[in-house]
């Protein structure tokens, strides 16, 4: 018997899914947006822009409170600074015309031998201490000076030590007092003055330093004004662009506060430049002059005293006379006639009578025309001279002060309200912009 052999049974299997090739293409995916972070989300689009421009707004507006203020105390403070240094250097001038007009007393004085008049030794007197009284108050008002001025008090000492002894020997007729007289006189040009003359430049040199900076504190005004300007209407431009609106009522205000104040205060600057720059052209270049006509007039009157101490061999002091006279000359011709003192040409033909009588050999003739006191005297007329000319120095120096005073009070008070100025035009600016930003909430 044949035995039959079953096959397995036969199995269904799926057919196979085909495997994707490796260079079929990947599934689409989207990409990540990319993450700007809050800074960069708050000034984002529009919005974001808006934002910038306000806080740009807000920042220069207050910066051009700042620069105006800062302006404005430049220009008031160099006026003040003028006034004072013109103040200094009058008082300068003064202590320098106080020791030549002691030193004219002396010399005069000493031509009549024996006790010289009690007014004139008063005189004397009273110029030395007020030089000294002036050179306290010169040493307190500018400590710059201080270190010059107290060298100068002590050859005042020195000088005035000499002076008393001339005296005593003039008194008893001893011929040394002639020489301790030159001494105190070579005291007085080589030590004394010298000092002097580096106060008055130092002073003048500080006097037209102000001067010049008055008008510099519009370069603050100016420049922050333009900016700030320049910002505002550079965004009411994009404002109206982007919304169509053409007017920004608080942006604008800002705009006109900024340029009001620049207007306002530039204005006020030039006037109080302009009338710091008459007043240097015309009443404080008029006290320089008369006061150094004085202080050269009175060092004339000393030569002239000088030239008949030395009896014939003074013609050192002549040439001093006449280069002395010059300076005199030259300083009147730079005032008008109306403010010009009187006497002066009177009292050079009264000192030409002098040199005339002295070379005729009639000294005794030239001493009395030299100290005498009547109509036709030197003294007399150069008296007349000393009292218009203190006057008019008086007058001069006075309006000098009352004109920077009054450039000072020309000045608006934005060394004070620039700053809130400033923080006002800040503040329309941010409301203007706000307005727009509310737009796209």
């Amino acid at each position: 018997m044949t035995q039959t052999v079953s096959a397995p049974p036969a199995t269904w299997s799926p057919p196979a899914t085909p495997v994707a090739s490796s260079g079929a293409p990947p599934q689409s995916q989207s990409s990540p947006t990319p993450h700007r972070g809050p800074l960069g989300e708050w000034f984002a689009g529009t919005p974001g822009r808006m934002r910038a421009l306000l806080i740009l707004s807000a920042v220069v507006s207050v910066l051009f409170g700042l620069a105006a203020a800062q302006g404005f105390r430049q220009s008031d403070g160099a006026l003040q600074r003028a006034e004072a240094n013109t103040a200094q250097l009058v008082r300068v001038q003064a202590i320098h015309t106080n020791l030549v007009a002691a030193n004219a007393d002396a010399t005069n004085a000493f031509l009549v031998g024996g006790l010289e008049p009690p007014a004139q030794r008063q005189h004397f007197v009273d110029s030395l201490a007020t030089a000294s009284r002036l050179i306290a108050e010169a040493a307190t008002a500018q400590p710059a000076d201080q270190t010059v001025l107290g060298q100068l008090n002590t050859t005042l000492l020195t000088y005035n030590g000499q002076i008393e002894q001339a005296r005593a020997n003039n008194r008893q007729g001893l011929p040394i007092g002639s020489q301790y007289l030159k001494d105190a006189n070579a005291t007085l040009q080589n030590d004394s003055l010298p000092l002097l003359n580096a106060l008055v430049a130092a002073n003048e040199d500080r006097v037209d330093t102000e001067f010049e900076g008055v008008g510099g504190g519009t370069v603050w005004l100016i420049a922050g004004g333009f900016l700030s300007l320049a910002v505002l209407v550079v965004t009411m431009i994009w404002l109206a662009k982007r919304t169509h609106r053409y007017l920004n009522i608080p942006l604008a205000a800002g705009a006109v506060l900024v340029l009001v104040t620049m207007v306002v205060g530039g204005a006020g600057m030039a006037e109080a430049s302009s009338t710091a720059e008459d007043t240097r052209n015309d009443t404080y270049a008029n006290a320089l002059a008369l006061s150094r006509a004085r202080i050269a007039a009175y060092d004339a009157k000393s030569n002239e005293s000088l030239t008949l101490i030395a009896r014939g061999s003074g013609a050192a002091f002549e040439k001093a006379w006449t280069d002395a006279a010059g300076r005199v000359d030259d300083e009147l011709g730079k005032l008008g006639r109306v403010g010009r003192p009187s006497g002066w040409q009177d009292y050079k033909r009264s000192h030409q009578a002098i040199r005339t009588a002295d070379d005729r050999g009639d000294w005794d003739e030239a001493v009395n025309l030299a100290i005498g006191s009547g109509g036709n005297s030197a003294n007399t007329y150069f008296g007349a001279f000393d009292k218009s000319s203190a006057a008019s120095l008086e007058t001069t120096s006075n309006a000098a002060q009352q004109q920077l005073g009054t450039a000072r009070g020309a000045l608006p008070p934005i060394e004070w309200l620039g700053l809130p100025i400033g923080i006002v035009a800040a503040l329309l600016a941010a409301w203007g912009l706000s307005q727009r930003l509310g737009e796209y909430r």
